[in-house]
């Protein structure tokens, strides 16, 4: 079951839900709009010829820009980069969320998310966003502006053991941690 506004009201009035900075306007009617963060992690093709999940500590191989309010971070076509939100979330474990797109920005080639949309029960920190360009022109990206919806989804019971993965709590958008699966 999807959360209605009128539930998500309630769950944060209740504090289930946090989010923060947070505005009741971002209240949409069946999710909360997002806003996009200052920072984004860029890889550095100069650094390796591939990426070797396995072996390879990606650190290294990203940059972490930091951008201000006011500044724009251009997405050229064919770029990839990982954003964050500018909130920090947390949910109870009764709750799961996904990330939805804007249509305005994906009718600019903005693809938001690739593949990892949904939010675990538990979670605690800000978004990482995983940020393609799909179309013919480079768009800007702007810190503060709407960039996703963020859709509760209750479940049919609280999980046994809420998300406690190596993502847990992160501030900014942190670089891939796979390598930490092949090492048990």
């Amino acid at each position: 079951m999807i959360l209605s506004d009128k539930d998500i009201k309630q769950y944060l009035k209740e504090g289930k839900i946090k989010i923060e900075p947070f505005d009741e306007s971002q209240i949409m009617p069946v999710g909360i709009d997002l806003k996009l963060g200052n920072e984004f992690r860029k890889f550095r093709l100069d650094v390796k010829s591939h990426i070797n999940p396995s072996t390879d500590s990606l650190e290294d191989t990203t940059e972490l820009i930091k951008i201000g309010d006011k500044d724009l971070f251009v997405l050229h076509p064919g770029d990839f980069v990982l954003g964050v939100t500018k909130e920090y979330i947390e949910l109870p474990c009764d709750l799961a969320a996904r990330i939805d797109g804007r249509s305005s920005l994906g009718r600019l080639g903005i693809i938001v998310h690739s593949t990892a949309g949904h939010v675990d029960p538990g979670w605690e920190g800000r978004l990482t966003l995983e940020i393609s360009n799909i179309g013919k022109l480079p768009v800007s990206l702007i810190p503060n502006m709407k960039f996703c919806s963020l859709i509760f989804e209750k479940i049919s019971s609280t999980v046994e053991k809420g998300y406690r993965g190596k993502y847990l709590g992160q501030s900014g958008p942190d670089a891939s941690k796979i390598i930490e699966e092949f090492k048990k």
